[in-house]
This record gives C-alpha cells, structure tokens and sequence, in this order.
C-alpha cells in the first residue's frame, strides 16, 4: 500500500467522533454515504451553503487522501461512524501524534491508516500542508516509512504486524478469519473425538 497526495491539514487537537460526524446523522447502517456530512458543523454554514473558510471545501484539497490532525483524534463515543465518514470521504490515511484506542482501532478496520509521529514532524507536516496546497506526502505501508521531500521529511511508524497484513491484502479482521475457515476447519476435524 502507497500513497502519494496532498493534505488536509487540520491543526485541532482533541477532535472527537461528534465533530467528525454528528450524531444527528447516524441513522443508516450501509457505510457509504457518510462522507458527504464528515466534519458538517464546520464543513456547512447555518443556511446549509459550504463554508468557504473550512479546508475540506478548498478547490486545491478536494483529491487529497491524506489527512493531517491534531493530538488525540478520534476521542469521545465509540462510534465507528466516523471512521465510515472518512474513508468514505476518500481520507487514506491519517497522521497525528496520538488516536482515540477505539477510534484507531474502527480506522484500521475499515482501510485507515492511522500514523503516529512524534510531534515534530506533525507540526512540520502541517504547517508545509498548511502554507501550501501543493505539498506531497508520501507514504509506504511495506516500509513504514512517511516522507515529504518539500521538508527533507523521512519518518518511520510503527504499525502492528497483524493490522498491516490486513491492510497490505485490503481486508478486515472478519474477512481475515473468514479467509482461514479451511484452516480451521480442517483443525476442528483434526481435533473432534468420535462418540
């Protein structure tokens, strides 16, 4: 898993799943759709019309698939309806100095990436994001590795072996298991005792 993109710098710590997407918006089930309403008290004005001042409504970030956040994102409720509204938004991955256990646990399984960096980096990401629409961060999931050549920026992240084969073969935990029921078939035959 690569990716090259803009970013979507939004330097705001503590952004909870309400902010991320509100409640008054979950009352579907399916997954898609929630993009359109990811971040909507600051994405949309009163009258429902886009704010122009909201960076997610910038000309110049509308192909990014890189967001880049304050500490602690993802906190508050547990729901995983945040994660929907942003991979459904097109967000990849994620980078920030700290997630929300529960938050980065939804991200990963719904093909987030969310990166821990140490704050320096985080702070220099987003402020080259934040002068320039144009910057590009890269990243490599085989390698671990976030790079941004406009800062001499090379970063490596940590990422649970398990979590990144799933994500590296574009799956889920469920879909992972369902992937091994030959195997564990073939145990439980191995095991059974006839009666």
């Amino acid at each position: 898993m690569q990716i090259s993109s803009k970013a979507i710098p939004l330097p705001i710590s503590n952004i909870d799943t309400d902010q991320i997407i509100p409640a008054k918006f979950l009352k579907q089930v399916d997954k898609l759709g929630y993009g359109k309403n990811l971040f909507y008290s600051w994405r949309y004005l009163d009258n429902g019309d886009s704010n122009p001042e909201f960076i997610l409504n910038q000309p110049e970030r509308s192909s990014a698939q890189i967001l880049i956040a304050g500490n602690n994102f993802g906190c508050g409720s547990s729901r995983e309806h945040a994660a929907w509204a942003v991979a459904d938004y097109g967000i990849k991955a994620i980078i920030s100095t700290q997630f929300a256990d529960i938050f980065k646990g939804n991200a990963y399984n719904n093909g987030i990436l969310p990166i821990e960096l140490d704050k320096t980096s985080v702070d220099q990401l987003m402020q080259k994001s934040l002068d320039s629409a144009n910057v590009t961060i890269e990243i490599d999931l085989e390698s671990q590795e976030v790079s941004c050549d406009d800062i001499n920026l090379r970063q490596t992240f940590d990422i649970h072996p398990f979590k990144k084969q799933c994500l590296m073969q574009g799956m889920d935990e469920t879909e992972f298991l369902i992937n091994l029921r030959p195997e564990i078939q073939a145990y439980e035959n191995q095991r059974s005792i006839p009666v």
